[in-house]
């Protein structure tokens, strides 16, 4: 039940956040292109289409501990789940996290308050993924290989810091 409660818990600190927004004031940028505007509402869109098809990718039920929650009520022994790599997560280790960011970050006006928000909510994220990964590698042994293999928020070419791939071409 960690995982329902961080969700639920969390959830109601954010109604709460919204509830008790009182904005700063004050205009960092203010993007009046339309090329400009459209290419940081599509980012925006982009961001929050990722987050939700993210979440199904990796198991949307275990993410928000449904799942364990189920097989608690049901009386059968929580399982794990096993380490694998669907497509969007061959590109990044973490495509939920970036769409987030680009659903905080692409606004044509962007505000102090929305400043200060995306500023905290992406300390927060950074912090969390140090500690997940952490985890990940603790849970699962294979996720260090992955980890030095694909970029953890910026999509890039795939890497072999280990040099087998460049060994392996100076054989051939």
């Amino acid at each position: 039940m960690e995982r329902s409660t961080y969700v639920l818990a969390s959830s109601l600190a954010l109604l709460f956040l919204f509830w008790q927004w009182r904005p700063l004031g004050g205009t960092v940028w203010d993007v009046e292109n339309e090329l400009g505007r459209t290419l940081l509402y599509g980012g925006f869109a982009f961001g929050w289409l990722l987050v939700l098809v993210t979440t199904f990718v990796i198991n949307h039920f275990d993410l928000f501990g449904l799942r364990q929650v189920w097989r608690n009520m049901q009386g059968m022994p929580q399982s794990k789940l096993r380490f694998a790599t669907p497509l969007l997560y061959r590109i990044v280790r973490h495509p939920l996290y970036v769409g987030w960011f680009l659903a905080f970050w692409c606004t044509p006006t962007m505000t102090l308050t929305h400043l200060f928000f995306a500023l905290v909510t992406t300390a927060y994220i950074l912090v969390g993924i140090q500690l997940e990964e952490r985890d990940l590698i603790n849970e699962h042994p294979e996720y260090a290989e992955y980890r030095r293999q694909v970029p953890m928020l910026v999509p890039a070419m795939p890497r072999d810091v280990s040099g087998t791939a460049v060994a392996n071409r100076a054989r051939s």
